[in-house]
């Protein structure tokens, strides 16, 4: 096969390095937004926060200060207003094949960050906890080894999931110990008795019937729940309390006493220790709306919008350094550096005032769109509304909207709300109007509490009733809406 050159044509999009940092930086939340200004002063000197409250001269047009085909002199006292005219041309066109070091890499490629080392937090899980109980029992050394492999067997739940074999192997391949099925076991009834009651169960039924053991002193209902529990675990999930009642010659006075008993168990005993940080979960609204007499107000949050300004020191270096007569290699490598960090500085205060307007458009759209719900606070009013809409509407992708839209959360006088709340697809009525779909399932879960819990209602009847009310909407459209909103199905809704 023979060598030959051609001509191709390509048409490429390539992101630039702007678009990046806006992209990164509109995913970042309020709460971690003053964090990732924080790093950006750190790492560049030239920036800095605006505390006197001026406004800085790059804050309308950042022009680019080392614009070469600026013919104008500078005035010898060095002002700020002579800034863009510095000519650096003597530093970055020299012709003594020397690169400085700094002309050879380029922080401004927010890519970078992702190689920086995030810190973790440090807290007592909920597996250092039952290690600190593993330390109370009175076992040797041989015992201790197979406790703490079966608690490290234990998965977030608390459950212990993983067949006695199998840790029976572990131990074996990884401790050199040789254990039987029995000894494990006598030691996992060791571990029962920890705090929180529950723990290291094999299923939800063993995981119940431990917490209940622990509540016999509480009466005669206890210990008809670990009966009940026991022999008709399968008839009480499916919530056959009829067939239980029958079989056990209870009252119903009896049986709803052992509900009473059961719902109040935890099925979960490890999924809530050590796992959460409640300072994490706080929610900082992006956006304020207010109804001023009927008049909507949007704020953006403050925090979103600091004042930054670039180094009054460091424009001043650089006019010093235009001044002098001396163009050595180390004042190149210092004039570059200059130039470098400036850069940034300014495409960072670029990309911030970037963000706070795609946000406020953003919200903006979503809020003329949702206009009646911001008044009024009820679901019902809602418009159907796709990230198409809000895109056409701002002018910015469809990409753009949904970054803002996924993260963003908005305070209103009804209830802070995530972005993402105002979106839903649309559903016909009789009338042909298009309503929002969020409406039919606020109108659906409404008639779902207000039901007769004895007589719950089917997926039928509550297509039946919606559709007298209007809406044109399919039995397996009113199943899924009703999964949606995590309702089960009108069985596992009875009570007695």
């Amino acid at each position: 096969m023979s060598l030959s050159q051609s001509l191709q044509q390509k048409l490429l999009q390539k992101l630039s390095p702007q678009q990046i940092q806006l992209m990164k930086l509109l995913q970042v939340p309020t709460a971690n937004l003053e964090e990732r200004i924080k790093e950006e002063l750190e790492e560049n000197p030239a920036l800095e926060m605006d505390e006197e409250g001026h406004e800085d001269e790059f804050g309308d047009d950042l022009k680019d200060e080392f614009d070469n085909s600026s013919d104008d002199d500078m005035d010898p006292d060095g002002s700020a207003d002579d800034y863009d005219s510095v000519d650096i041309s003597d530093y970055v066109m020299d012709d003594d094949g020397e690169i400085a070091d700094y002309k050879l890499k380029d922080d401004n490629y927010p890519e970078m960050d992702d190689q920086k080392v995030m810190p973790i937090k440090v807290e007592s899980s909920f597996h250092d906890m039952l290690r600190d109980q593993l330390g109370m029992l009175e076992m040797d050394e041989r015992r201790f080894k197979i406790a703490e492999q079966i608690v490290g067997s234990l998965d977030d739940d608390g459950y212990l999931r993983r067949e006695l074999s199998s840790i029976a192997d572990d131990l074996a391949f990884r401790q050199g110990l040789t254990v039987d099925e029995k000894e494990i076991e006598s030691i996992i009834q060791q571990i029962q008795q920890f705090d929180p009651p529950g723990i290291c169960a094999r299923n939800l039924q063993e995981c119940l019937l431990i917490q209940l053991k622990r509540k016999l002193a509480e009466g005669k209902s206890v210990e008809l729940a670990i009966q009940i529990l026991s022999k008709y675990f399968d008839e009480f999930t499916k919530k056959h309390y009829e067939k239980i009642r029958r079989s056990l010659n209870l009252s119903d006075e009896q049986i709803r006493d052992v509900i009473s008993q059961i719902i109040k168990l935890n099925p979960k005993p490890g999924g809530n220790i050590g796992e959460i940080n409640k300072a994490e979960s706080y929610i900082v609204p992006d956006f304020f709306v207010i109804n001023n007499n009927g008049k909507l107000e949007l704020t953006l949050n403050a925090k979103n919008a600091p004042d930054l300004r670039i180094s009054e020191g460091y424009r001043d270096m650089l006019k010093d350094y235009d001044k002098g007569s001396k163009k050595d290699k180390r004042q190149k490598e210092a004039v570059l550096f200059i130039k470098q960090k400036i850069d940034a500085a300014k495409w960072f205060i670029d990309m911030i005032k970037q963000r706070q307007d795609t946000l406020i458009s953003t919200m903006s759209a979503i809020m003329k769109h949702q206009r009646e719900f911001f008044l009024t606070g009820d679901e019902t009013t809602m418009k159907p509304m796709i990230l198409k809409d809000v895109a056409e509407i701002t002018g910015l992708d469809i990409s753009t909207v949904s970054r803002v839209a996924n993260s963003k959360f908005v305070q209103t006088e009804f209830g802070t709300y995530r972005l993402k709340f105002f979106f839903s697809e649309s559903l016909s009525t009789e009338s042909g109007e298009e309503v929002s779909t969020r409406e039919v399932k606020k109108i659906l879960n409404d008639i779902i509490d207000a039901e007769d819990k004895r007589k719950p209602l089917s997926d039928e009847v509550l297509t039946d009733m919606l559709q007298e009310k209007g809406y044109n909407i399919a039995r397996r459209t009113v199943a899924k809406y009703r999964e949606q909103l995590n309702i089960p199905v009108a069985r596992l809704r009875k009570e007695l």
